[in-house]
């Protein structure tokens, strides 16, 4: 009993020190979800332009294949109806009748064609500079062992959901059928689950555990309801 008392004290421990690093740090990352589909033709610009987002400091970027292109004739081998269904809330809560692909969601809150690099890198500017005041901190340990804090100014209202969505880092694919067809092309950050795990009342600190399984990386995101904004995102490390 005294060992893990002593592993939990040593978590939060460590949870409040990244807390207070993160604190000190200039920019926290803006999560870029971007709504791709092997079988749509103006989408591998935008999949090669998430490639090079994912390599920034400031970005966490992250690709959600949905399945409404699947009929073209070549089925997505990534897309999950559930991607189709976030994509769609969000539409809903920005009051759009129509997705589209490619399309990136910057924070949670603005959408632009995936192609458009200088209107994305704006965005991108733009959340950067409006911190939404969260400090996050993740931490995995042994055994697959996922330490969450986070605290929040007292301005922001909840509830705030909590999603751990695990990853693919780099899938080449082949696409013989569709659009596509006869090209190969590279994706990077592919989801592959996104899992809601808690909900969070932002008045008080938020202090949770809990545990993954499996080598994929992932990263935890913190989002106003089910289509709002992005307050944090942390990778799991």
């Amino acid at each position: 009993m005294r060992q893990f008392q002593a592993w939990v004290t040593g978590c939060l421990s460590s949870g409040l020190i990244a807390i207070a690093g993160l604190a000190a740090a200039d920019t926290k990352p803006v999560l870029v979800e971007l709504f791709t589909s092997q079988g749509c033709s103006s989408c591998p610009p935008a999949d090669a332009f998430l490639h090079e987002l994912s390599a920034r400091d400031d970005v966490i970027a992250l690709a959600l294949h949905v399945d409404y292109w699947d009929y073209i004739g070549w089925k997505d081998s990534f897309a999950q109806p559930a991607f189709t269904k976030r994509q769609k809330a969000y539409a809903k809560a920005g009051g759009r009748r129509s997705v589209y692909t490619p399309q990136m969601i910057i924070a949670g809150q603005d959408h632009v064609i995936g192609t458009h690099e200088e209107d994305v890198g704006i965005l991108i500017r733009r959340h950067t500079l409006r911190d939404s005041g969260v400090e996050l901190a993740v931490s995995l340990g042994d055994g697959g062992q996922v330490s969450i804090q986070a605290e929040a100014p007292t301005t922001l209202t909840g509830p705030v959901i909590i999603y751990l969505a695990r990853y693919t880092p780099h899938q080449t694919v082949e696409i013989k059928r569709g659009e596509n067809a006869g090209k190969t092309v590279a994706y990077t950050n592919v989801v592959s689950e996104w899992t809601t795990i808690g909900e969070w009342d932002p008045k008080e600190p938020l202090r949770m555990q809990t545990k993954v399984t499996g080598d994929a990386p992932g990263v935890v995101i913190l989002q106003k309801g089910n289509a709002g904004a992005v307050v944090a995102a942390a990778y799991l490390q």
